[in-house]
């Protein structure tokens, strides 16, 4: 019987990446969007006829509305669908200051990047009792600067719930967590752009969504890793050699 996936932001950019590996590797996948329906449907029909002994759905919630998160696992419990790896990779990231910070936009970050994955985290563990869970952070985590501070603040807190929610479930669920740098261009950039930050870390060249996928294979076939931070950025959480 084939295992079965839920990500969050599964239909575009990283989310997609990750939702065709695992497909490849033989998961169904429940692909969630927020806004993306097009995308994510397309991408569940392009799946269905390359893999069809496995399952895909797609399944729309807006992660900023605590009400629709706290449905999205019961509802995928009450049709019978075990899952067993949630991956929270959906999140917002949007420039701010501190004294730029507004309440919109703290709150913006931190329901979408912090809140939603506690809850998804809670239901996981009290609907399916078992599996893996893998969590999105961001080498950012690492550093104090303030030009993102509250998406830097969501992603700090949800390693640390990583490690808080990875000792009250073992040994039955593990969760461990994965820190990206320089991986995709933002929608709005090329890849020229990519390159030019990529000057500034260790590995001088942008990664891709290669070590991401590489480190989710890590933690998935390591059945004693638990509470763990795998960074896939090209040593930037290290900092700049001066």
């Amino acid at each position: 019987m084939n295992r079965t996936a839920l990500i969050t932001g599964a239909s575009k950019r990283i989310g997609r990446s990750l939702t065709e590996h695992l497909a490849e590797k033989g998961w169904n996948v429940v692909l969630h969007y927020n806004s993306s329906a097009k995308g994510a449907n397309e991408l569940v029909e392009e799946l269905e006829k390359k893999y069809p002994d496995q399952e895909f759905r797609a399944v729309q919630a807006n992660l900023a509305e605590t009400d629709k998160v706290v449905a999205l696992i019961p509802k995928l419990a009450a049709r019978n669908i075990k899952v067993d790896l949630l991956v929270n990779n959906a999140s917002v990231f949007d420039r701010g200051y501190l004294k730029g910070t507004s309440v919109e936009l703290f709150d913006s970050q931190l329901d979408v990047n912090l809140k939603a994955p506690f809850f998804l985290i809670r239901d996981f563990a009290n609907y399916f009792k078992s599996g893996n869970i893998i969590n999105f952070v961001d080498t950012r985590i690492t550093s104090n600067a303030s030009n993102f501070a509250a998406y830097s603040i969501s992603k700090k807190a949800l390693w640390e719930l990583t490690k808080m929610a990875a000792l009250e479930f073992a040994p039955d669920i593990r969760i461990n967590a994965i820190a990206p740098g320089v991986t995709l261009p933002p929608e709005d950039e090329d890849e020229d752009y990519l390159e030019k930050l990529a000057q500034g870390i260790p590995m001088k060249k942008p990664g891709g969504v290669e070590p991401i996928l590489k480190s989710l294979d890590y933690i998935l076939e390591n059945d004693h890793l638990t509470g763990q931070l795998l960074f896939a950025d090209g040593g930037e959480n290290l900092g700049k050699n001066l």
